[in-house]
């Protein structure tokens, strides 16, 4: 019989990025796992005595019910950054967001970890963050115990600096001097699962190395072998693209870039944490690629 203090999890966002990196680990550790998905013949090699794949999805209320019984933990990593089928920040990232939360609610789940991102409520006047930031406002006053996680930028965006590179030049606005640290998924996963015995509300988190825009583009440069091209665009020209998009185009072109643009003017240098590093991701993709 299972003694009451070990965690029952259920996870949102197994088939992501980040959410597949959480899904193995918690497969390994032999936790006691639900993974929803919409589609869970992509899970299927997870299944195991441990691991559960329910099928649901978290735009339709009405297949999560039941779905969080027995449940002790939910974490949710659900959120879109490019918007497909139709469907926009407020309805996946909100909304989608506060049906699994209500279902957690009334299934007397403890606790719930949730995905943001670093200077979410700084920033929350850009579309995807918006959306984040009103779901974690509702969190907070759930009653439920919580931890949010805000990770600086993930090394799956750094693939940008990669695709520029190949093409033999990389484009940056300003100096490039402004200094961040994203973190691998592999890493950020490690830090989901430490939250689920942690009583931290908010926990902000980067990769081991601080670097600057213009170390990362040498970086992709060197990886692929190029001669090193950086190309330094006025910041004017950074603000006009944003406001340019904003006036003509939707929130479904314009989301993305706006959020990455924003946060490329400022540094954000978070707490330090893991092992995997920039350069070996890049050498990686590079071979694969």
């Amino acid at each position: 019989m299972k003694s009451n203090n070990k965690p029952t999890v259920l996870l949102a966002g197994a088939t992501g990025y980040l959410g597949g990196y959480i899904a193995t680990i918690l497969s390994q550790e032999q936790i006691a796992t639900k993974l929803i998905a919409r589609s869970p013949q992509k899970l299927k090699a997870l299944e195991s005595k441990t691991v559960k794949i329910i099928q649901a999805e978290v735009t339709k209320p009405n297949t999560l019910i039941n779905v969080c019984e027995g449940v002790t933990t939910v974490i949710s990593t659900i959120g879109i950054t490019r918007q497909k089928d139709g469907l926009t920040y407020m309805d996946v990232d909100y909304q989608a967001n506060l049906n699994l939360l209500n279902e957690a609610k009334r299934a007397g789940v403890k606790k719930f970890i949730y995905l943001s991102a670093i200077s979410g409520n700084k920033y929350r006047h850009l579309k995807i963050f918006e959306a984040k930031e009103k779901f974690v406002d509702v969190l907070k006053l759930s009653g439920l115990e919580y931890t949010i996680l805000r990770p600086n930028g993930f090394f799956s965006d750094m693939k940008d600096f990669l695709q520029m590179a190949k093409r033999g030049r990389v484009y940056l606005f300003g100096k490039g001097e402004q200094k961040f640290n994203p973190i691998h998924g592999e890493d950020l996963a490690i830090v989901c699962l430490q939250a689920i015995d942690s009583h931290k509300s908010e926990i902000i988190v980067g990769g081991p190395d601080v670097l600057t825009f213009n170390e990362i583009s040498e970086m992709a440069l060197e990886t692929l072998q190029k001669p090193i091209k950086i190309c330094h665009l006025p910041d004017w020209s950074r603000r006009f693209l944003i406001w340019t998009l904003r006036t003509f185009t939707s929130s479904k072109t314009y989301g993305p870039i706006e959020f990455f643009l924003t946060l490329m003017a400022d540094d954000h240098i978070a707490p330090r944490f893991g092992t995997r590093r920039l350069r070996h991701f890049f050498r990686e993709n590079a071979a694969h690629n």
